[in-house]
């Protein structure tokens, strides 16, 4: 997979964001069902709200989106509504599943990045190296803020983001944003302060790690409550609320979130000790028997979604090592070590 390094102040980040979208971003939105269905919200008073919301905690990355609306050449409405579909559509067509585990030392995340097929092959990896900020790489959707996918910062911060659907938005800081903001974090427990102090506008849920941290968290962070989790050795999520509490929280849950689920949960237990890396990519790539399957590439998939790539973390104590498959091929392959402020140089990625 290519990589495109982008650093600067927020709008730079932004625009060349943006340019880098513009090529495929056109075709991309044309076929888009949800790109049509958040266009009707154009004017109105509760995206102002949102917009107010991310203002007042993260004007910074207010100004990336902006840049990227003037990169790609659009509206700036038009690009703040679209990094707003979770909040806007509820249904938003954005899936995932997630696994993390602890083996002895060693700590993993694992994630299937499931999208509009049409992105398939149209995505790219981005190293995103803001002033003042310690510097991430992430998978990058064209036209929407890195952070909402999965991603490793410099600070040595792990974040994998999975989509839930929540019935209920509220006037808050729209989850794009907050997962974004997340890869700012200096520290681990800095990354669940923000999103335990920041008023949410839906939810997303994020599972976290951190170089040179023991642990690992399950975070489903929402417009009503912020449920943290340690992992204990293994956990799994898809695209509903699981923790115990959820049931107070209106949200949708479809087939194949809760067959993929399921499965994991029936998967995880029967992984043979010591842990491999190798078997979390086996369960993320499971076909399943019956029901819907954890690894998507049906084109009729009922969420609109297909896998378009696997990422696997090792989590270690200076740094993590990261590794991203494509139908089953390593295509990136990275190690980024956790610097203590400032940047440091780039990563030097290997690609396949």
């Amino acid at each position: 997979m290519s990589l495109f390094q982008v650093s600067g102040e927020p709008y730079d980040i932004g625009y060349r964001l943006g340019e880098l979208a513009k090529p495929v971003f056109a075709d991309y939105v044309n076929q888009s069902s949800a790109w049509r269905a958040v266009q009707r919200w154009r004017g109105a008073p509760f995206v102002q709200s949102l917009r107010d919301a991310a203002r007042v905690d993260f004007p910074a990355l207010l100004a990336e989106l902006d840049g990227m609306a003037a990169g790609l050449g659009c509206a700036a409405e038009d690009v703040f509504l679209w990094n707003c579909r979770g909040e806007l559509i509820h249904n938003a067509p954005d899936g995932c599943t997630t696994l993390a585990a602890v083996e002895g030392d060693a700590r993993f995340i694992a994630h299937n990045e499931d999208g509009d097929p049409f992105l398939r092959e149209r995505c790219a990896l981005v190293e995103v190296r803001p002033v003042g900020k310690p510097g991430f790489v992430s998978f990058y959707y064209p036209g929407s803020l890195p952070g909402h996918t999965f991603a490793a910062s410099h600070a040595g911060i792990v974040q994998a983001i999975n989509n839930l659907r929540i019935r209920v938005p509220a006037a808050g800081v729209p989850r794009m944003i907050l997962a974004r903001a997340v890869l700012d974090a200096g520290s681990l427990d800095e990354a669940l302060t923000i999103l335990r102090d920041t008023p949410a506008a839906s939810g997303f849920h994020h599972t976290l790690g951190a170089a040179g941290d023991a642990r690992l968290f399950s975070v489903e962070a929402t417009a009503q409550r912020c449920s943290v989790q340690t992992v204990p050795r293994l956990a799994g999520h898809a695209n509903h609320m699981i923790h115990p509490g959820c049931e107070a929280e209106a949200q949708i849950v479809t087939d194949s979130s809760h067959d993929r689920q399921q499965r994991v949960e029936a998967l995880l237990p029967a992984l043979a000790r010591p842990l491999r890396p190798a078997a979390l990519l086996g369960v993320l790539h499971d076909r399943a028997p019956s029901g819907l399957p954890i690894y998507r590439d049906d084109p009729l998939d009922p969420d609109d979604e297909n896998t378009l790539a696997t990422a696997l973390f090792e989590v270690g104590p200076s740094g993590v090592s990261m590794q991203v498959y494509r139908q089953g091929q390593c295509a990136f392959d990275t190690y980024i070590a956790r610097t203590a402020s400032e940047p440091s140089e780039p990563s030097n990625p290997t690609r396949a």
